[in-house]
């Protein structure tokens, strides 16, 4: 019960921290900061750390478990009271939040997202001081503190656990049927063991040539496809460039006298490609440019469906996309790719982006039910894997199937921002990057996100709200 004593109002820079069950998410295993962090910021000493006392909601589901917490000084309590900053991974649900507190988690709000707008308008009428982690960017524009690493290298192998399911009820048996998801496996680690131990197998004894040449294309350059590559790379592999996939097609394929093809493929292939790769000038005479892209997308005409689908097997989706830019693949494009026979057996959107760059990608999949089927010439969906058309991955909380990894990495960060964070009284003595990252300040949108609420008057999903 939200208590709103007189005695709350000196609680914002206390030194206590308090950190979160996490509660949105049955899945959700990671904690802002790991039992190592809570002893190096208890044992530094407030003056040094700005961190006086850490609070930790009991959680039987947690990576870590209570007792380690406690074992290194932590108050193991579900009374967050004391504690004048909260941490989390999720967004709390709202009953839980307490008035007049700092909270920082991945809140999902400084886009005006409609179903996250009953969490601000209670943060706001709470009078809380909210710092968004997706907000925290360094001088160079980069986040500070991101699982997009993580989400890249469990997405990977989840497609690929599926991937070799899929083969079999296309009738190939395939080395990806013995790979697990990367939540079977006690550490990144072991799911990297396993992996190579199917490329073991691909190189070795080889994939059947009716599937091959099998190419894994991937979208962007950034952490998310650098931990997808990272796990790719692992398997007996050649890189090629955009403009090569057509040769790998035309290449003699082993077939024998009866039509069938005997040979086996001993390797995948990876491509990575960039805006420039997806789009074309519409004026023939200008060549891309990415400053002129990012400025005046309208100028461009969509060329992926053409020039890159055509031979594809996998595409890995790891770009950030935004609605003015055309879309990578749309559902006509690729009705039109199915019906010529493309070879395009699924899609990995480890961005999770739904109805955004891939159209027909609409919903998103759960760590238990992480596939559905898409089949173009039906425009239908259906949640297995027998039967015709693309499989599709959309799993939207990827990192937290390597909770213990994903929770120290981050934790490494956010415990030097974690002592700014506690013992502040005022914004405005605040860091730069920490600054940019609060959305509200006891209850009141910072100059920064003061354009959200035009956000919801103009925006038509919020046409009906009251």
């Amino acid at each position: 019960m939200n208590m709103n004593s007189s005695g709350d109002e000196e609680k914002l820079g206390n030194g206590v921290v308090g950190i979160l069950a996490e509660s949105v998410n049955k899945w959700e295993r990671r904690t802002p900061l790991t039992p190592s962090h809570c002893a190096r910021l208890l044992h530094g000493g407030k003056d040094r750390t700005g961190v006086s006392r850490i609070v930790v909601q009991p959680s039987g589901k947690r990576i870590h478990h209570d007792a380690l917490y406690e074992d290194v000084g932590c108050e193991i309590s579900d009374d967050l009271s004391d504690c004048g900053l909260i941490l989390g991974i999720k967004q709390p649900k709202l009953e839980m939040i307490l008035p007049e507190r700092a909270y920082a988690f991945f809140s999902h709000t400084h886009k005006a997202q409609e179903e996250n707008m009953p969490l601000l308008d209670k943060i706001l009428s709470e009078r809380v001081t909210l710092y968004d982690y997706e907000l925290i960017v360094g001088d160079h524009g980069r986040r500070l503190l991101a699982f997009g690493k993580y989400a890249g290298r469990a997405g990977l192998v989840d497609f690929l656990h599926g991937l070799g399911k899929r083969y079999l009820s296309l009738g190939y048996s395939t080395p990806f049927l013995s790979l697990g998801s990367s939540y079977m496996y006690s550490s990144l680690a072991a799911a990297k063991a396993a992996v190579i131990s199917i490329g073991e197998e691909i190189a070795s004894q080889g994939l059947p040539s009716g599937i091959c040449p099998l190419v894994f294309v991937f979208t962007g350059t950034g952490n998310v496809s650098l931990g997808a590559q990272e796990m790719f790379k692992l398997l007996p592999h050649t890189f090629v460039e955009p403009s090569q996939l057509p040769e790998l097609f035309l290449k003699d394929n082993g077939i024998s006298q009866n039509g069938k093809s005997t040979k086996r493929v001993h390797q995948v292939y990876g491509c990575i490609i960039t805006s420039q790769d997806m789009v074309e000038h519409q004026d023939p005479s200008k060549s891309f440019d990415k400053a002129d892209y990012y400025a005046h997308p309208e100028h461009y005409n969509p060329v992926f469906h053409e020039k890159i689908a055509p031979y594809t097997s996998v595409l890995v989706n790891c770009m950030y996309w935004e609605k003015k830019f055309p879309r990578l693949l749309s559902t006509k494009q690729i009705q039109d790719l199915s019906a010529k026979g493309c070879p395009l057996v699924g899609i990995c959107d480890i961005t999770c982006d739904i109805g955004g760059s891939i159209e027909f990608v609409n919903r998103a999949t759960s760590i238990d039910s992480p596939f559905f089927r898409f089949d173009p010439a039906k425009n239908s969906y259906c949640h297995d894997m027998d039967g015709d058309g693309v499989i599709c991955m959309a799993v939207d909380i990827l990192p937290t199937e390597f909770a213990k990894e994903a929770s120290q990495h981050f934790g490494d960060i956010l415990s030097e921002f974690v002592g700014s964070l506690a013992s502040m009284t005022e914004a405005a003595d605040l860091p730069g990057h920490l600054k940019r990252a609060c959305i509200s300040y006891k209850g009141e949108l910072t100059p920064l996100y003061e354009y959200i609420p035009r956000m919801r008057k103009s925006d038509p999903q919020y046409a009906l709200l009251p």
